[in-house]
């Protein structure tokens, strides 16, 4: 085995070099202010809104996406399905740098980030559901980058560390899937102490459920999603078994995430009924909330089935990154759109340009990142110097 040829070197100044550039350099402006200023100089947050963008965005829909790591070493290694075996370094890598820019991303929306630790440190034992979120996030982010570790210890030369690290790759996904299964529920948990908060059609006993079973749906729809882009911009990284499965991994993970979304509508209808709130149905909220379930839950359902059933790409590579906008709808619903429902809208939150830009200063970080990585380690191709993984 070979490592892929070797392309000529591209132009530095892309027009996304470019752009990244500027919103990297307006981020970091932004963050010298925000950590100067305080959150009244760069955010719209109050008493009554004290939970905006950067936890609706950010850590909300950010958590979500980066479920792919979790459901695609699931698949792999504990339900044994090794034709999917190339996809788990891409889908790993995209969960850890996601992780970490939640992470990251605290940061900025905590008042005092330094006292991220304190719960782990200062308040040891707290029974409060933040808490165990933490834990989870914490650890779970350790295990994705234990876990990304041997392509960075390949690409290092470091054999003996590499070899130690994949040995442990079995304790270790049983591990993730277990931490992610309890905070992927908790966040959605988070909401239910907020009754009258939440409008009445996205609150439900139920939420962690919906979160759980939706983070699934986020996770198999990633990874069909940054294939397809790592297709068309990474093809030339790619070796021949990257590029001979990449249409099997696609099709594969529709035909999951259309019996996943099937079950999630399902769901969905199960906590209108057990909430009696179908006369809320009537109300404006209530034609978003159908847009939302039917829109981006049951046709991108029936498609992914069509595209599995048909074996056609281009639908199902279209309706996965459906399914990302209706998990990126769903979270802003919840964390956003539909809470805090009852005030006026002099009163209602709306995000700052700042806390846009940080944001898409975050995302940029991310997608820069995953191009360095990709660019250098052994992620779409495997070391000729290593067994397959």
């Amino acid at each position: 085995m070979q490592f892929p040829k070797v392309t000529l070197e591209r132009p530095r100044w892309t027009p996304f070099n470019i752009v990244a550039a500027i919103v990297v350099v307006v981020g970091l402006g932004i963050t010298v202010l925000r950590f100067t200023k305080g959150l009244a100089a760069t955010t719209n947050l109050s008493d009554y809104n004290p939970w905006g963008i950067w936890i609706g965005f950010d850590l909300l829909v950010g958590v979500a996406l980066a479920a792919g790591g979790y459901v695609t070493s699931a698949a792999c290694y504990l339900f044994g399905l090794k034709r999917f075996h190339t996809a788990v370094r891409p889908a790993i890598l995209t969960g850890f740098l996601g992780y970490a820019l939640v992470v990251l991303a605290l940061h900025y929306d905590v008042g005092r980030p330094w006292r991220l630790p304190y719960p782990f440190i200062v308040q040891q034992g707290t029974t409060s559901l933040l808490f165990e979120v933490a834990a989870c996030v914490a650890l779970y982010l350790t295990v994705l980058f234990i876990e990304w570790t041997p392509a960075a210890l390949e690409w290092l030369g470091l054999k003996r560390a590499r070899n130690l690290v994949v040995r442990l790759t079995l304790v270790l996904t049983i591990f993730g899937v277990v931490l992610s299964t309890l905070h992927q529920s908790s966040l959605g948990a988070l909401f239910l102490i907020a009754p009258s908060k939440l409008h009445p059609l996205w609150y439900s006993p139920y939420l962690a459920l919906f979160f759980f079973v939706s983070s699934i749906v986020a996770g198999l729809s990633m990874v069909i999603f940054e294939g397809a882009l790592a297709h068309r911009y990474f093809h030339h990284k790619m070796d021949e078994a990257h590029r001979r499965e990449a249409d099997g991994v696609a099709l594969g993970f529709a035909k999951a995430a259309s019996w996943v979304l099937g079950g999630y509508f399902v769901l969905k209808v199960v906590g209108v009924a057990q909430a009696d709130a179908w006369h809320h149905l009537a109300s404006g909220y209530g034609a978003w909330f159908l847009v939302e379930v039917i829109g981006f839950v049951l046709l991108p359902c029936f498609f992914f089935a069509i595209g599995a059933r048909e074996k056609n790409l281009r639908i199902v590579r279209f309706t996965a990154a459906w399914a990302v906008l209706g998990i990126v709808i769903n979270r802003f619903n919840v964390g956003l759109i539909a809470f805090n429902y009852h005030l006026p809208s002099s009163e209602r939150y709306f995000p700052h340009w700042m806390e846009i830009g940080i944001s898409l200063f975050i995302v940029t970080i991310g997608v820069l990142a995953y191009k360095f990585i990709v660019s250098h380690m052994p992620i779409l191709y495997a070391h000729p110097d290593y067994e397959p993984h």
